[in-house]
């Protein structure tokens, strides 16, 4: 039996040639283009060493060459790393060392950091786009005048396609490796739910795509239906409203973050691109900003759940079933999601439904493990199970709701607080446009509750308040749920995939002193 992942471009462009696979600025990139780019970069790679098995390291933005490199590698069935465009040169030789890279494919204007890290790390690099050293040669240059592959090479479905490096939440990031098998069914499976594409859907590419959500749900599903994506290398709310509209995109998909964010840009920007649907993953999404933004942009926001190590979709909002908003909806096909004890270590133990614990997963979708660290590898996949880390629950219709990461849980006098029930709460108050609630060491509680803020435009950071915030909440939840500090930023820290990093807020505020990175405002209230 073979199995190639290529096969998600080459189909499409057998099937549809001259649609457009890609909308760059002004450029329309047809798929037959597109796929005849990716085997003259697969020639080129090959020229250079690369073949079934070795890894082929990515360090491209959203630009349609990250799409022709992509498949070109894995049309020679070797390895893709995709690498995040917001590393630093001593992160990407991490990356580099760990996967055991052959070459970096390197977008020219991120030589600075790519040609330091590849040097330290002995990997050689070929550069795409100017911007590149005169020594360094030019990917794309080279491709111009080479001859294509004539086709892909077959694979085994158990043969490793992808490399995903995780945000290194705890310590060094590992690298997920991901089958042929896990992305093509997980591609397939989700392109027919929840996403629904069509052929003449044109979907606004604006998740990175070195990230699995931009990767796997975007740019793969999206060619897989032989639809159109139309690419942002980065992703601006004020932009993103020209871009669907002059584009009419039907589909969009982003992080919480994201649609904070055009909310705030639709205040003042009158445009109103014309959506068939919208989907939100990477991390909770307030109910008010999804009701917000359905009464905005009058489309419905599915809501779904994934990691890294599951390809990344396990479950999803679908038009099938009723979408409940709160909860990131039901398993997609062939994929089991249970809840487990999340206190048992090194076995398995569900629970009945609607009790509290541990997501676990799986199916085909779950990871084949983390590369060079089988310690790791069988701490979270047992028995089959891939134990997330994820503390939610399961209705008896199939529903899952998340509450909180296990490591995010705050522990108060005894009492467990979930900040993302917090979080629900502290979004129905007019002055708060976005809230993270966090931890903080207490010498008599263990842990309080503190919720940082950005606040609305109009709204005034500050002592006052920050009080009338305490107030508030102590009107709407448990005492020992309500914040006893209040915090205003301007903006949140970011992971790869737009995702709050908490544990940087948590540093800081449990340190005391403000970070630049988050752009600190006066004024905050601590509850005594």
């Amino acid at each position: 039996m073979s199995l190639s992942a290529a096969a998600i471009l080459a189909e499409s462009a057998a099937r549809r040639p001259e649609h457009p696979a890609v909308l760059y600025g002004t450029e329309s990139v047809p798929y037959r283009e597109l796929w005849y780019s990716a085997r003259k970069y697969a020639a080129v790679l090959r020229d250079h060493g690369i073949g079934p098995g070795d890894k082929v390291a990515l360090l491209l933005p959203n630009i349609p060459e990250f799409p022709a490199a992509y498949f070109g590698v894995l049309a020679l069935g070797a390895v893709v790393v995709p690498v995040n465009t917001l590393l630093k040169s001593g992160e990407i030789e991490h990356v580099l060392r760990d996967s055991g890279a052959k070459v970096l494919v390197c977008a020219g204007p991120l030589l600075g950091e790519g040609a330091k890290s590849a040097a330290a790390a002995a990997v050689p690099v070929l550069a795409v786009l100017p911007g590149a050293d005169a020594d360094i040669p030019r990917l794309d240059e080279l491709a111009a005048h080479a001859r294509p592959i004539d086709h892909y090479v077959p694979c085994e479905p158990t043969d490793i396609a992808l490399i995903l490096y995780t945000s290194g939440t705890t310590g060094q990031a590992k690298g997920a490796m991901l089958t042929q098998l896990n992305v093509v069914m997980n591609v397939d499976t989700t392109m027919l739910s929840p996403f629904d594409f069509q052929p003449d859907d044109l979907l606004l590419g604006c998740l990175p795509l070195h990230h699995s959500f931009g990767q796997m749900c975007a740019m793969n599903a999206c060619f897989r239906a032989g639809a159109s994506l139309v690419l942002m290398e980065r992703f601006d709310a004020e932009d993103a409203l020209e871009v669907m509209e002059r584009h009419r995109c039907t589909v969009f998909m982003g992080v919480p973050t994201m649609y904070s964010a055009l909310l705030d840009a639709a205040e003042l920007d009158g445009r109103r691109p014309q959506l068939d649907r919208a989907f939100s993953g990477g991390s909770a999404l307030p109910v008010k900003t999804l009701q917000e933004f359905q009464a905005t942009f009058g489309c419905q926001i599915y809501e779904g759940y994934g990691l890294t190590e599951t390809s990344p979709v396990a479950t999803y909002n679908q038009k099938a079933w009723p979408c409940r908003p709160g909860t990131v909806g039901r398993p997609i096909w062939g994929v089991e999601v249970e809840i487990a004890r999340a206190d048992v270590e090194g076995g398995i133990e569900l629970l009945p439904t609607g009790e509290l614990g541990e997501v676990v997963v799986r199916g085909h979708n779950v990871m084949a493990g983390y590369l060079n660290r089988p310690e790791a590898t069988a701490e979270v996949v047992v028995d089959g199970w891939f134990r997330s880390g994820d503390l939610g629950v399961k209705d008896a219709d199939g529903y899952l709701t998340i509450l909180d990461r296990k490591k995010d849980l705050v522990l108060h006098g005894g009492f467990n607080v979930y900040p993302r029930e917090v979080e629900e709460v502290l979004t129905g108050h007019p002055a708060i446009a976005q809230v993270a609630v966090i931890g903080l060491p207490h010498e008599v509680y263990g842990e309080v509750v503190c919720a940082v803020v950005v606040p609305r435009p109009g709204a005034t950071p500050g002592p006052a308040l920050a009080r009338e915030i305490i107030t508030w909440s102590m009107e709407r939840l448990a005492a020992f749920k309500c914040p006893r500090s209040v915090e205003f930023v301007d903006a949140f820290p970011l992971g790869p995939s737009g995702k709050i990093l908490k544990r940087e807020l948590t540093a800081t505020y449990a340190s005391g002193r403000p970070t630049p990175s988050t752009g600190p405002r006066a004024g905050s209230a601590t509850s005594h």
